[in-house]
């Protein structure tokens, strides 16, 4: 973790601090909904991706995943 965002972290919130002039502007709550679910989607699509490539070069630590997640379904009880 760099050191500026620790200290960010570490630091209580001042409310009398000096507004930053490239802080994001507070838009409407339904854009900025919008926005988080862009971006999780976006994560999600990249995620899916990466596993995708990831059973593809490695077969047999896919097929090993396929084989325990097939265990642990027969032995979820419903």
């Amino acid at each position: 973790m760099p050191d500026g965002e620790k200290r960010k972290r570490d630091q209580p919130d001042q409310p009398d601090a000096p507004v930053r002039q490239d802080a994001p502007v507070q838009q409407d709550p339904e854009e900025t909904d919008a926005a988080r679910r862009r971006r999780r989607a976006q994560f999600l699509r990249e995620l899916h991706e990466a596993k995708a490539l990831r059973d593809r070069v490695q077969p047999r630590r896919a097929r090993a995943a396929r084989m325990r997640q097939a265990m642990r379904m027969r032995t979820f009880r419903w």
